[in-house]
This record gives structure tokens, sequence and C-alpha cells, in this order.
């Protein structure tokens, strides 16, 4: 940080330029520093959030239509192998619930509940990190403004109440400059984390919604097909899948 103080005529021209270029370089701390690192991060995460959160990665039409189609046939170890490497919300639910099919109906829905909660969170908490820095964006802001006017009134009182405008302006820049930063940082992430929110809660409702028809329609207990049935090539826990 500079010891050059905000004269009048400094925050005069920075105001009549519209530059606020020279109120940043007065401002710059460690508060300035949090901010601007919390700002990278989550521009970081919200090119992430774009590249990962879509209706397609989430549930895929295609992969859909295809499980539903075998499913429909009968088709059991077709369906069994269609989710075994599927990484979206279908083969996430479908492959422990297909797993626990031969235990009965109880146990392959309790399975498939269970699975549904864990990937719709996993889902959430890729969008986390962008509430939790909007949330913090303030505070940090906040805290540079107190510090910045702790500066402004020790100058006033180092003074014995003399102080001029040069002497309170660094201050009072600093606490007014902090203030714009943290909002600056916490509405792009607030407004983001917000509209993948619903993104994520609409998509991953209709992915619960799908994955429950297909395991209502999956055989259990007594009726389990031996395809679905452990030790069958390929299925969890047979000896080829452990190999």
């Amino acid at each position: 940080m500079t010891d050059r103080l905000l004269t009048p005529a400094v925050l005069a021209q920075a105001d009549a330029g519209g530059d606020l270029w020279a109120l940043f370089v007065q401002s710059f701390d460690v508060f300035t520093v949090l901010l601007l690192m919390g700002s990278l991060y989550a521009a970081a995460v919200m090119v992430r959030c774009a590249l990962d959160i879509r209706p397609r990665a989430i549930l895929p039409e295609a992969a859909l239509n295809r499980v539903a189609t075998l499913v429909e046939n009968g088709r059991w170890g077709e369906v069994r192998e269609a989710v075994r490497e599927d990484q979206t919300f279908l083969g996430a639910v479908l492959r422990p619930a297909i797993a626990e099919a031969h235990r009965g109906r109880e146990a392959l829905e309790d399975a498939a509940e269970m699975a549904a909660s864990a990937e719709t969170a996993r889902w959430f908490r890729k969008i986390e990190p962008l509430n939790i820095i909007g949330n913090l964006g303030p505070l940090v802001g906040l805290a540079g403004t107190v510090w910045g006017m702790i500066l402004a009134f020790t100058s006033l009182g180092v003074t014995g109440g003399q102080a001029g405008p040069a002497e309170l302006s660094e201050g009072i820049s600093k606490a007014l400059f902090h203030t714009l930063l943290g909002l600056m940082l916490a509405i792009p992430c607030l407004l983001v984390s917000g509209f993948y929110r619903t993104m994520i809660d609409r998509h991953c409702t209709r992915a619960i919604t799908e994955t429950a028809r297909l395991v209502g329609r999956t055989p259990a207990g007594p009726e389990c097909p031996e395809a679905l049935r452990p030790g069958r090539p390929g299925h969890r826990g047979s000896p080829q899948s452990a190999a």
C-alpha cells in the first residue's frame, strides 16, 4: 500500500475522469487482496459450472431412452451393462438399485433413493462455492470498511481533532472502496448461484422421476431375473467384476 494520501485534487480528478484505478491503488491492502482472490476463484467456478452443469450431463435423453426401451423389453442383462459405465444421474441411481434387486423390492427402492439423494447433493455441491463467496464477500468488504474508518478516526485523534480532508480521505476512501468491491463480488456470485441452483433442481427432479419410473419396473426379490443376480459376469460383487 502506498503512503501517498488521496488529496482532494486526486479525488476530484478520479471523479471527473471516471477513473477508479487511482482509488484502487490507494486503497490496496490485505482486504483488497482477499476480495481479488475471491473474484478470481469465483470466476473459475463460474466457468466450471458453465462447462459441467448442463441438462445432457445430468440426464442424457439418448441414454434414458435406450435404458427405458431395454427395461420395457425385459432385456435386463443389457440394462445392467448400459448403466455399469454410465456416469450420469441415470447410472448413479440404477447401478446400486440393480445390485440390490435380488434382496427384494424394499432394498431395491432404498438403494435407489439413497443414490438419488447423494447424486442430487453432488450436483448442488458444484455451485456451493459461489454461495459461500457471495455471502462472505460483503463481510470481507465490511471488515475493510471498519478498518478504513478506524484509520480515518485515528488520524483525526492524532491531530487533536484538527485533521483536514487530506488526512481523513485515505481511511474514508478505503472504507467506501472495500464496500464497493465486496458488493461487486457478491452480486454476480449470488446471481449465478441462483441461476444454476434452479437449473439443477429442475433437472435433478426430472431425473429422480424418470429413474423412479425405471426402478418401479425392475423386478425384485423372487421375481429378480437371473441376469440381475449376483454372480453374473459384470455384476457388482461377482468374481469377474472383483477381478
